[in-house]
């Protein structure tokens, strides 16, 4: 076992990305390599740090040592050390300019990395989609407030001092083994000549050692760099505040379903989609199934809905099903950006946090998403209530209707036709997030629970 010194483990467990902070971690360092810093006098090296408790997890922890304080960057600060020439100051890669700028030039110059064990096996690559080129960076920094992931921003300009497009590079903490897919959905989407999305920039995918592959090596992403847009709001921001106004969000919300409809139509034609099997149906309603047995042990009260909900998903069962094809996957109003003159982007397609990658690279059902943004919508109006404004249920239904109006209008697809399907969506989509407030956020529960009655008797009525 190549140990973790303790400065670096403790360190580890403070992250807002670490996801072990009610366990007693286990780490194993199982490989890494190291980044060109230019001219200048810094060591970066990239660790891959394996957590072996309960439910192992992969983390990539960037590092850089220098022989003097970085200046400004005392919360990035991991550990300092000595040696025989004096003293080291280490710090989280990606708040160092030096880190910053060796992982786009990798991406941008589409380079090679060499394992840091000597093996001579290449162990990350960079991959450039697109770029100005001759673009430099002028300076970077940190997006604040992420959880699983750290995004790094970089201002540009061209040769000739002029600006350029900004860019940032999401480096991703967790890894798994399997294609990202924000990586390959952003791209896909971006070569079709989507404008849905970010222009894709360029991607380091890597490999690392895993014991429980045929070969004993996983390859998976470690960074994804794509067009930044400054200065915009998302989605959620942008209905609050229409909320908090009296302001009609309904306009804005029928393009919401265009744009959600037009990201399917494109990521039907540009990957592989298939007809849906009696047999998906089974295992999509076995989930939802399982998914209600939890909650109902999370939230007792919830057991009262068991036989309207079986006669739900019986309804579901049997109605006509979409295609299964790429999706989402997490969709909700926090993922999608109002850029002035562009319309909606979206954002983020890793799919649902807790799902395995390879799970979440795998086609799905579009409703999926389109529950999601109906249970985004009613969430605006409940955490509008809870905060003691009035009550917004009919804000939230002019919201829905418009949504799926637009959606049906750009897809031609009319869900309102056979909703036993769309309502057993997204019942399943509030009963998770029943669990998650029961868990985090007991003062929020009313708001899924609440949704949750309203959408049975109304399943159980239509």
């Amino acid at each position: 076992m190549d140990e973790v010194p303790d400065y670096l483990a403790a360190w580890m467990t403070r992250q807002r990305w670490y996801a072990g902070k009610a366990r007693t971690p286990r780490f194993e360092r199982i490989g890494g390599f190291a980044l060109d810093p230019g001219s200048q006098p810094v060591s970066i090296r990239v660790h891959f740090v394996l957590d072996h408790a309960e439910h192992p997890l992969l983390y990539q922890v960037p590092l850089t040592e220098r022989r003097a304080p970085l200046e400004d960057a005392e919360r990035a600060l991991v550990a300092t050390r000595e040696d025989q020439t004096g003293m080291i100051w280490i710090y989280d890669g990606p708040h160092d300019p030096v880190f910053a700028g060796a992982l786009l030039r990798l991406i941008l110059d589409e380079g090679q990395v060499a394992a840091s064990d000597g093996s001579g096996d290449f162990i990350a690559h960079g991959n450039r989609d697109l770029g100005d080129d001759g673009a430099v960076i002028r300076s970077s920094h940190v997006l604040g407030g992420e959880q699983s992931n750290t995004s790094i921003i970089y201002d540009m300009v061209t040769g000739e001092g002029e600006p350029s497009s900004p860019v940032i590079c999401k480096v991703f903490r967790a890894l798994h083994d399997g294609e990202n897919p924000d990586v390959v959905l952003t791209a896909v989407l971006g070569a079709a000549g989507s404008s849905v999305v970010p222009r894709a920039i360029g991607h380091v995918s890597g490999q690392w050692r895993d014991t429980g592959k045929l070969h004993g090596i996983a390859t998976g992403h470690l960074a994804f760099a794509q067009e930044f847009l400054p200065g915009v709001e998302d989605a959620w921001r942008v209905a609050v505040r229409a909320i908090e106004i009296g302001e009609d969000f309904s306009g804005r919300a029928h393009a919401l379903g265009e744009t959600t409809a037009a990201m399917h139509r494109t990521l039907a034609n540009a990957l592989p989609s298939r007809a849906t099997t009696p047999a998906d149906i089974a295992v999509v309603i076995a989930s939802m199934r399982h998914r209600f047995e939890l909650a109902a042990k999370e939230v007792p009260a919830l057991a009262d809905h068991r036989d309207a909900l079986e006669e739900v998903y019986l309804r579901a069962k049997a109605s006509p099903w979409p295609v299964l094809q790429r999706i989402h996957g997490d969709f909700h109003l926090g993922q999608v950006l109002a850029v002035p003159g562009r319309g909606w982007v979206v954002l983020d397609f890793e799919g649902e946090p807790l799902r395995p990658m390879r799970e979440r690279s795998l086609p799905d059902i579009p409703l999926r998403d389109v529950a999601g943004m109906l249970r985004s919508f009613d969430y605006v109006a409940g955490s509008f209530a809870l905060m003691g404004g009035h009550s917004a249920g009919s804000w939230a239904a002019t919201c829905r209707d418009a949504f799926l109006d637009g959606y049906i209008a750009a897809s031609g697809r009319d869900l309102r036709e056979h909703p036993a399907v769309l309502d057993a969506f997204e019942i399943d989509k509030a009963l998770y997030e029943a669990v998650y407030e029961a868990r985090n956020r007991p003062n929020w529960l009313s708001i899924p629970a609440d949704a949750i009655t309203r959408l049975v008797e109304r399943a159980v009525l239509s």
